[in-house]
């Protein structure tokens, strides 16, 4: 078994990929990114792809999909520290083929990424009651939960700031960041939400209901 694995957090990068390869199972690589990520699958063709959920820039179900698009066939499976039903939910109608919990034990996910192999879907020991919620329609998560499902808590606070009608200048300077920091963000913004200027992303937060902190709240952290 060939595995990928996309986790920003270094230490646990490479700490998962010596745990995996003590127990005979091959990494082809372990990358920080979802971008890179995305590209590494396309050339590896790996056998499974351990992604984790949470990621600056572009997130784990953002890289789901677009691996799910690009690679069908290839198995990916969230490692993720976050228990919620509704991460669960999203994962798996976005595609992937198991949701596991980074605290579970070692000769656990191996025997889970052996089902995996074998094409089962698994799902974490924790998680099942809320799987057998969504298998039988009870669960709360809409399937449409609109335009900015996609964007990370600092994108959605960047966003709303845009819509009041800031300055990269100034929501850096509110938000404690570098001008570039922001840029980087505002391109992820108007990447997922498929537009091309700032103005119309402060529209659609404007038409949303968007709403952000006073100034007020701000000032505390200077």
């Amino acid at each position: 078994m060939r595995v990928l694995i996309i986790d920003d957090h270094a230490l646990f990068r490479v700490g998962l990929q010596g745990l995996l390869e003590q127990r005979g199972i091959e990494v082809a690589d372990a990358v920080a990114s979802g971008i890179e990520g995305i590209q590494r699958a396309e050339e590896l063709r790996p056998d499974i792809v351990l992604l984790d959920l949470r990621m600056p820039d572009m997130g784990g179900l953002e890289v789901l999909k677009k691996l799910r698009e690009n690679e069908p066939g290839i198995p990916v499976v969230m490692l993720t520290t976050s228990n919620e039903e509704t991460d669960l939910i999203k994962s798996l109608r976005s595609g992937a083929q198991g949701y596991l919990l980074k605290d579970m034990e070692p000769d656990e996910l191996v025997s889970a990424l052996r089902d995996i192999e074998k094409g089962k879907n698994v799902v974490a020991q924790d998680l099942t009651d809320a799987l057998a919620r969504m298998v039988q329609g009870d669960s709360n998560v809409a399937d449409d939960e609109g335009p900015f499902s996609e964007l990370t808590p600092r994108e959605m606070e960047i966003l709303c700031l845009l819509a009041e009608g800031q300055s990269n200048k100034l929501i850096a300077r509110n938000l404690g960041i570098s001008d570039g920091t922001v840029k980087l963000h505002v391109k992820a913004i108007l990447r997922k939400l498929g537009i091309h200027s700032r103005v119309e992303a402060a529209v659609i937060a404007v038409e949303q209901g968007l709403r952000k902190k006073n100034k007020a709240d701000y000032d505390e952290n200077f």
